[in-house]
């Protein structure tokens, strides 16, 4: 798989630009602020739906517009695809493919699969246990796309079942809910089957990826990290003490429905969603010590990279030949040192595409100086 052409229309600093991609390794050069990370941004919004930078999709609208446009042209086993993405203020998003709109912009993942490394993956191994479970749910919908609404649906469930128990105050004061509100307690127990099924839907499908993921970032960390401690992972719930629980939907739905019903005075004396996978964790170790709190800058940094790695490879050997993940590395060789360097750089020379964002070309292995653009002056045209 690779892409063979980006249009960009009103996405974050760009008013409009056209750039064409060939197979293997292209590297886009230019400052700092000209933009660069931005098309980065855009090739991982059509990949995923969501950007590494924000939370929200405002702040990808070009300031001014009403709406901003990412359209992507996608070869994968001799056949293009066309993708087209709106990203709208204050509507919902829109996509295309092949020109025919999609009932649910989550319809197109699937379409370009893709793997970023930034500067930001650093958050992933020091940052809190959010930043862990967004890269478990990404790699999970990179995939198995499908399970883009699994996630929906539980965010859906918790956003509902946080506003009952917020409507239930006078219940946390020892009271009678308020008029209107007298059957609180029953609702609750139809929100909590549903954040039972749909956080039992979810946790499996995050216990089958560490499993799958976790020889593949144990591997990378022995090569990039050959004389540290080896690396370990392990999914941390409240439905398991110590060891991982098994992967099975029912055994774990029951669990949280248990898990619910322990803390429910908890969670109306505090409002808030207490139970569930939104408040699980993945442990990394360096030998017996936490990576979050022991580990060194160096040691951080070849933790992230393996959790990339794992994830990039994990992905290219689910998938047939043809639909292999773009790699996409934005600004990231000048965080890495020599020997990171050329363990990515070795990763990278087996993806059919390699696009690199650089503010110097000597921050770029020699193995990736394939095609080269400049980036400045408001536009970006290929010079080698």
């Amino acid at each position: 798989m690779y892409l063979r052409q980006l249009s960009i229309r009103n996405f974050r600093s760009w008013r409009a630009i056209d750039v064409s991609f060939e197979p293997g390794p292209s590297v886009l050069i230019g400052a700092n602020g000209q933009g660069k990370t931005n098309i980065a941004e855009a090739v991982m919004y059509v990949a995923s739906l969501s950007s590494h930078r924000s939370p929200t999709d405002a702040p990808l609208i070009r300031v001014g517009a009403e709406q901003a446009i990412i359209g992507a042209i996608v070869v994968a086993g001799g056949r293009e695809l066309r993708i087209e993405i709106e990203i709208s203020a204050g509507r919902s998003n829109r996509a295309k493919l092949n020109g025919a709109v999609l009932p649910r912009p989550r319809d197109v993942l699937g379409g370009l699969r893709a793997t970023l490394f930034a500067p930001e993956d650093l958050a992933i191994v020091r940052g809190d246990p959010a930043e862990r479970r967004r890269f478990l749910d990404d790699l999970l919908v990179a995939r198995t796309p499908r399970l883009a609404g699994v996630r929906a649906d539980y965010e859906r469930v918790l956003k509902q079942r946080s506003a009952l128990l917020k409507s239930a105050r006078p219940l946390r004061w020892g009271g009678t809910p308020h008029a209107g509100n007298g059957d609180v307690l029953a609702t609750l127990d139809v929100w909590d089957a549903h954040l039972a099924a749909t956080g039992a839907a979810l946790l499996a499908a995050r216990l089958r990826l560490v499993a799958a993921l976790r020889p593949y970032t144990v591997a990378s960390y022995s090569h990039v990290a050959p004389l540290a401690p080896g690396l370990s992972l392990r999914y941390v719930t409240a439905l398991a003490a110590k060891d991982e629980p098994p992967a099975e939907e029912a055994t774990l739905e029951a669990a949280l429905l248990t898990e619910l019903a322990r803390r429910r005075r908890d969670e109306l004396e505090r409002g808030v969603n207490l139970v569930g996978p939104h408040r699980d964790d993945l442990e990394l170790r360096l030998g017996e010590l936490p990576v979050r709190s022991y580990a060194s800058h160096g040691e951080s940094w070849s933790a992230a990279l393996a959790l990339r790695l794992g994830g990039y490879e994990l992905l290219r050997d689910d998938s047939a030949p043809e639909v292999g993940p773009v790699l996409v590395l934005d600004d990231v060789f000048a965080e890495l040192d020599a020997a990171r360097r050329d363990q990515l750089a070795v990763a990278a020379s087996k993806a059919e595409q390699t696009l690199v964002t650089a503010a110097v070309s000597s921050d770029v292995p020699e193995a990736l100086h394939g095609a080269r653009y400049d980036v400045s002056e408001g536009g970006v045209r290929r010079v080698a």
